[in-house]
């Protein structure tokens, strides 16, 4: 089963014109294109670029792909896996998967840190006044590591 191609009947729009609509820069619309994001456009006799129904339509997906956090490669892997006549639901998903994970990591290493500024701050009253080069609370703190040692 082949893509359904985006229809672009209805009035054609000029590149500020659909940037207006979207709330878009149309440098922004411009660069999709020339990163396959958006189907190069019907031109006028003038070059005028112009953009149908089906045009907004990506761009309205895209701008929603982007809200939910994904990158514009990724957007790009949904849009190809759409236009080979392929279901993509199931690639967000895993996407989505691998979004959820990375952010309970960052939630731990967060949580790590906390605990980590906590305890400097219990010992920051034993050490404030302590002698030191410019600030006992960190001079005189332990640094706990956490993960590969840096250099």
């Amino acid at each position: 089963m082949g893509a359904v191609p985006p229809t672009n009947r209805g009035p054609r729009l000029r590149i500020g014109q659909l940037a207006g609509q979207l709330g878009l820069n149309p440098k922004t619309i411009r660069y999709y294109e020339q990163v396959s994001l958006l189907p190069k456009p019907r031109r006028t006799a003038a070059g005028y670029r112009l953009y149908g129904a089906g045009d907004r339509d990506r761009l309205q997906f895209i701008l929603k792909a982007k809200a939910i956090g994904l990158t514009l490669e990724e957007i790009k892997e949904i849009l190809v896996l759409r236009g080979d006549g392929r279901q993509p639901c199931q690639h967000v998903l895993g996407l989505i998967d691998h979004k959820i994970a990375g952010v309970d990591q960052q939630l731990r290493a967060l949580s790590a840190f906390r605990e980590e500024q906590v305890g400097l701050r219990e010992e920051a009253a034993q050490t404030m006044n302590a002698e030191a080069c410019v600030c006992g609370i960190i001079e005189h703190h332990e640094l706990v590591q956490v993960g590969p040692k840096r250099s």
